[in-house]
């Protein structure tokens, strides 16, 4: 359990992104974390830090999900051209509760990628990104 209370600081939480999407056979997405998500409010999200990402891919899927991988991705790990898979059925979950979690620079360091990793099915998937 990791619990957020409402602020910015360490342990703290005051935005949130959360939804269900689809992409097509071979498709990515850049979500850009500084300003074109919207949340259940239809309001703009936009984040200065990264604090926890849940990803998690539907089970019914054929292909596994890339995250990560974009040149302007959020510096989550080690290089910009990295990912990680996530099976069918599997999840990626991070946190970082401390006051600093990932910097989200506009332009430079804002994407993070979500790929459907094969071709002739589309693949869903769930996320949820929490942050200040």
């Amino acid at each position: 359990t990791l619990d957020f209370a409402d602020g910015s600081g360490a342990s703290q939480a005051n935005k949130v992104f959360a939804d269900t999407r689809t992409l097509a056979a071979s498709a990515a997405e850049d979500l850009d974390l500084a300003g074109s998500l919207l949340d259940g409010l239809g309001n703009a999200v936009v984040f200065t830090k990264v604090k926890a990402i849940l990803i998690v891919a539907d089970p019914a899927n054929v292909n596994n999900l890339q995250v990560g991988g974009d040149a302007n991705s959020i510096p989550l790990f080690g290089a910009a051209a990295d990912f990680i898979v996530v099976r069918p059925g599997g999840f990626f979950a991070w946190a970082d509760p401390s006051a600093a979690g990932i910097a989200v620079g506009a332009g430079a360091t804002d994407i993070l990628q979500v790929a459907n990793g094969g071709a002739g099915t589309s693949v869903t998937y769930s996320i949820v990104v929490i942050g200040a």
